[in-house]
């Protein structure tokens, strides 16, 4: 057995478990570790290393982070949720307007930095109101990864398979729009019922409400930042402008910044969610250069399966999804996906919308599920599963039967 190919499925062992038994690493610190290995191996030289690096993703990804965390520390995060969360409205009014919101940013931003910047105020404020917070932290966890399925800039999974897969924004929004706006629906419907008679918290023994956390609106480097994210939308529309560059230049720009220090903006940028796409890059890379991933799909075929169907892409991308995270699960099915103009949008509807079925499906379960547990509010497992099961199975059949309708159309 070759080194290339032991190392990339020891890589993808780590994905499955989050870690390495006994030593405190991490996938992106797995991910890392393997594609060095491959170097030191000379499996691959460094040229090869970085012919097979997605700059354009990883500079949509790097961009629209710096955007993100500039409207975070201007305080618009903090002060858009904390008035929905103070509208003088019944529960399953404010769920549903958190759900819509939490929806929309994802669409537009990253997901897994609109659950950082969101959770802990809306825990706050559910606290400061008396009102249980588990249905309110479950929905901006199933919200940003219903939302997110929206645009080609929700998620980065989704960057991952517009950018190498060339889908238009507009293109993809024909097939996922509808999806994410039932999706979301679903998500307020399930959780309105699950948690119909238990909006309000017993106070005893409970913890008590922190002040609401945030900082003060800046007008300023709010309006700043979304006038930059509006011009980085209609370049990615109207234009055929590289993305990637875009996004990349719009970033860099939010550091040009006389309010905030661009070390502290910089710190907040997810590193190892980049970290993770270079490590899995070059890995993947030196597996398809061995020839291995011709020879599975040869093998599949023998079996009668066939992974260019986007059929079996689908299903695929929503079971590994919750197995070894969508990232890491689409970058290696990504190779199958160019043959059917329906792959891509499958792939991005299947891998965004399962990761709402457990904890571990996507990185803002897990964000919402620890600064729940850091205010001493345990979301079990099993809270979790009994609405991201349904929640997932409707959400992704109606994803399935749409861009089938479209389709045919």
């Amino acid at each position: 057995m070759s080194i290339t190919l032991i190392v990339f499925l020891l890589v993808y062992l780590g994905m499955i478990l989050g870690r390495v038994p006994g030593l405190k690493m991490d996938r992106a610190s797995v991910a890392l570790g393997g594609a060095v290995v491959l170097l030191a191996a000379g499996e691959l030289d460094q040229a090869a290393a970085l012919a097979s690096i997605d700059f354009g993703t990883l500079g949509m990804l790097f961009g629209l982070m710096l955007i993100s965390v500039q409207l975070q520390a201007a305080g618009l995060y903090a002060a858009i949720s904390g008035v929905v969360a103070r509208l003088h409205a019944s529960p399953a009014l404010l769920l549903a307007s958190l759900t819509a919101l939490v929806g929309l940013l994802s669409a537009l931003l990253t997901n897994d930095v609109v659950a950082v910047a969101m959770t802990p105020v809306v825990l706050a404020i559910a606290l400061r109101r008396g009102m249980n917070p588990l249905p309110f932290l479950l929905a901006i966890a199933l919200a940003a990864n219903a939302g997110s399925v929206a645009t080609i800039i929700g998620s980065p999974q989704n960057m991952l398979i517009a950018q190498r897969l060339n889908l238009s924004f507009g293109g993809y929004l024909v097939y996922a729009l509808v999806p994410a706006l039932l999706s979301l629906a679903v998500v307020w419907a399930t959780l309105a019922l699950a948690y119909r008679g238990r909006w309000l918290l017993d106070r005893h023994g409970d913890p008590q409400p922190d002040p609401v956390p945030g900082p003060a609106l800046d007008r300023w480097e709010t309006i700043k930042g979304l006038l930059v994210l509006l011009l980085v939308l209609y370049a990615f529309v109207f234009t055929d402008w590289d993305r990637g560059l875009v996004a990349t230049v719009a970033g860099v720009l939010m550091l040009f910044n006389a309010r905030f220090m661009s070390r502290s903006m910089l710190e907040r940028v997810d590193w190892d969610l980049l970290i993770l796409f270079v490590g899995l890059f070059i890995v993947n890379g030196a597996f398809a250069d061995a020839g291995f991933s011709t020879r599975l799909v040869g093998w599949l075929q023998g079996l009668g399966i066939d992974l260019h169907h986007p059929s079996l892409l689908f299903a695929v991308s929503a079971v590994m999804s919750d197995i070894a995270s969508n990232v890491p699960t689409v970058m290696l099915l990504l190779p199958y996906a160019g043959h059917d103009p329906l792959s891509g949008p499958l792939m991005a509807l299947g891998s965004g919308l399962a990761s709402n079925l457990i904890i571990i499906g996507s990185l803002a379960n897990i964000i919402v599920v620890d600064a729940a547990a850091a205010k001493g509010f345990k979301i079990s497992f099993w809270d979790f599963a009994k609405v991201g099961l349904p929640v997932s199975a409707v959400t992704l059949a109606i994803a399935y039967l749409w861009v089938l309708l479209v389709a045919a159309s």
